[in-house]
């Protein structure tokens, strides 16, 4: 189990995630299980930051890859590009959420309880996370990197669209955090808490860890 930390700032945009989540001295979590190393041994340097404020999930990933790329536009095939990624249980009714987002910020929000049930959240929900990338958000093609990426999502709850969320206080919360690039020239699927299938998915509410909103 790990804590969820609440901070009390109250943030206008989300380039002021990071210093926020600096000032609240807000730890670092490795994105860096390889779970099928025979066929996708590739693992990028991997790190994410996670909090909560009275309205909202705040998200800060920052990464190291050799080549980044960033092409699908929201609600498109978001994995296919330099990919990190949220599924996250807010109740313990069975349903996730997966929050995908590419390095230039476009994303996807999908719930269901399966991988094969997903209703995705349509452009009023995902316009509500305010989103900044130290890429900017300019489409890329696949291109070499030698320096590392951050992005940072404020995702109001009223995004979590299948629930009524007034406060995170006190919720212990299922979820599991990836990095991904499925149409990259070195695919690889990483994530936060090991997965114990025979081929990469993320769809497997199983093996989520443990977060405890303090």
């Amino acid at each position: 189990m790990q804590d969820l930390q609440k901070i009390n700032f109250r943030l206008q945009t989300a380039d002021e995630i990071p210093p926020a989540l600096n000032q609240a001295d807000c730890p670092w979590h490795q994105i860096a299980q390889c779970n099928w190393p025979e066929k996708f041994s590739y693992r990028p340097k991997v790190a994410f930051r996670i909090a909560y404020t009275d309205e909202a999930l705040l998200l800060h990933y920052r990464v190291e890859e050799e080549c980044i790329m960033a092409l699908a536009e929201d609600n498109g095939p978001i994995w296919t590009d330099s990919c990190v990624e949220c599924f996250i249980s807010p109740a313990e009714d069975g349903y996730y959420y997966n929050i995908e987002a590419n390095c230039i910020g476009n994303m996807l929000i999908g719930c269901g309880q399966s991988r094969h049930d997903r209703e995705r959240g349509d452009k009023k929900v995902r316009d509500k996370v305010l989103r900044w990338s130290s890429l900017g958000r300019e489409p890329l093609g696949e291109r070499p990197h030698d320096a590392p990426w951050e992005l940072a999502l404020l995702i109001p709850f009223s995004c979590f669209f299948k629930h009524q969320i007034d406060s995170l206080d006190g919720r212990h919360i299922r979820a599991n955090f990836y990095k991904c690039g499925d149409g990259l020239s070195k695919p690889h699927y990483l994530s936060w808490q090991p997965i114990n299938t025979e081929k990469p998915d993320f769809h497997r509410p199983e093996f989520f860890g443990t977060l405890y909103c303090k």
